[in-house]
């Protein structure tokens, strides 16, 4: 199955993504802030990337931003899962260079779903 790096940095929401995700037989593993998942997703390069959007310090707009504009890890599809639920907000974040955008707490349904696509049409 897919290798998946989440970057988000609250450990609930880590562990919630990660049960769903384990479940389907992917392989996990996570950063609680930006630029901790930026150092991984250029050293681990997985094949998809969840992306969390207010996190302190770098936020996953920018971290989104930084990933798709480097030739090492402009491959990567991004799924932003995030708190934030404004029309402008999804907006924003597929400008930054994200495929998906999933408004916390996501369904199963949901998140496997797209992170099902994204994985499909990468390989």
């Amino acid at each position: 199955m897919a290798r998946i790096l989440i970057i988000d940095d609250s450990p609930t929401e880590i562990f919630a993504l990660t049960r769903i995700l384990e479940g389907r037989g992917h392989q996990i593993t996570s950063a609680c802030n930006a630029e901790e998942g930026i150092a991984r997703a250029h050293s681990e390069k997985p094949d998809l990337i969840l992306m969390d959007v207010v996190m302190p310090g770098m936020n996953g707009f920018q971290a989104t931003r930084k990933l798709a504009k480097s030739p090492e890890t402009a491959h990567i599809p991004i799924i932003m899962v995030t708190t934030k639920d404004q029309e402008t907000d999804r907006i924003w974040g597929l400008r930054q260079g994200a495929q998906e955008y999933i408004v916390k707490p996501p369904s199963e349904a949901e998140l496997l779903g797209k992170v099902d696509v994204l994985l499909s049409r990468a390989h």
